[in-house]
């Protein structure tokens, strides 16, 4: 009688752990239901406006609007247009520089460039001389430029293939340059070679400035797609393992030395903004891309090309952010121990 007393005890707890559990799946929504909320909630908001000042960039349809969430275990969630393909502009910056660090190490990185926010606009001439070409940080163009010319390789085309190649791992594929947009930059480029003349006058220059400057530039054009740029954000979130195609990429001491430069520099002169709201490491590039990285978790990208004066793209701002907020994945949201 006893036994059979305690046989209905544990079954009563475990029920109730069981009740228990189902609630708390029940309170935590799915990527899928989320992102499709997401989507629907932020479809038709028209705020923003392409790029212009590269000329191809303000012939990209407007329309454009894809969400694709990829988890550290491969699993890929989609909603909207997750084919059209856009040039990957400053978000390329993240990756190059991992290559670096990598092939380097993080101290390599810190000395010969710097890690810092520079505080001023991303293109800053000012902050170059200010520093005498140190502390430039490889997520704005003085030091993403030095990031390309740091990129192993004793000539343009070596290096060339070395960048495509880190770019094209991470995004799962193989990755081809947007001709058109390529040309459209190459063409009106003088302010990033005058950077780089100017970094190679204080020794932070680590190629001949014009070839650095002309491959920048056809890193920026290279073509992706919102499921790239998710899978990109995946591998950093996977500790450098692609979740897709199983590749180890880098390892997880350099994305443990990248995702923290993301957060201080990754949209431009917002990045505080964006910290301060989503709390996750994030890149935008002006061609409407914008990836943020959950370790441990997932990737998320949204490509909206309509951007914010300060160059990151409206709609994938407000996605992010809501697929954090409903996720409850802000790192620095603590539920109190009670």
């Amino acid at each position: 009688m006893k036994t059979l007393s305690v046989l209905k005890s544990l079954m009563l707890s475990g029920l109730i752990l069981s009740t228990a559990v189902v609630k708390v799946k029940a309170q935590t929504p799915s990527y899928q239901s989320v992102i499709d909320a997401a989507y629907e909630k932020f479809k038709d908001l028209k705020e923003g406006k392409n790029a212009d000042y590269i000329k191809e960039l303000a012939t990209v349809d407007p329309n454009i609007f894809g969400i694709v969430l990829v988890t550290a275990d491969g699993k890929v969630y989609t909603k909207g247009d997750i084919t059209s393909k856009v040039s990957i502009q400053s978000v390329s910056k993240v990756f190059t520089r991992a290559k670096v660090i990598e092939d380097q190490g993080a101290k390599a990185v810190q000395d010969k460039i710097g890690v810092d926010a520079t505080g001023m606009r991303f293109n800053s001439v000012i902050a170059v001389e200010v520093q005498k070409g140190k502390e430039i940080n490889p997520l704005v163009n003085p030091g993403a430029i030095a990031s390309t010319s740091l990129i192993a390789g004793t000539d343009s085309a070596t290096k060339w293939k070395n960048i495509v190649q880190i770019q094209s791992d991470f995004a799962g594929r193989q990755l081809s340059i947007n001709q058109p947009v390529y040309v459209s930059e190459a063409g009106d480029n003088m302010h990033n070679q005058a950077l780089a003349v100017l970094l190679l006058s204080y020794g932070r220059m680590y190629f001949d400035p014009r070839e650095a400057t002309d491959i920048y530039t056809k890193q920026c054009a290279l073509n992706v797609d919102a499921k790239d740029l998710a899978t990109m954000a995946a591998t950093l979130a996977n500790g450098g393992v692609n979740p897709v195609t199983k590749k180890t990429v880098v390892s997880p001491e350099t994305v443990a030395h990248t995702l923290p430069v993301m957060c201080t520099a990754g949209l431009y002169d917002d990045s505080g903004i964006w910290l301060y709201n989503a709390g996750i490491p994030a890149k935008s590039g002006v061609g409407g891309g914008l990836l943020a990285v959950c370790p441990g978790k997932f990737g998320i990208a949204v490509v909206s090309p309509p951007l914010d004066a300060a160059g990151n793209s409206v709609k994938a701002q407000r996605v992010i952010e809501y697929v954090v907020e409903q996720l409850k994945v802000n790192p620095y949201l603590v539920v109190p121990k009670k």
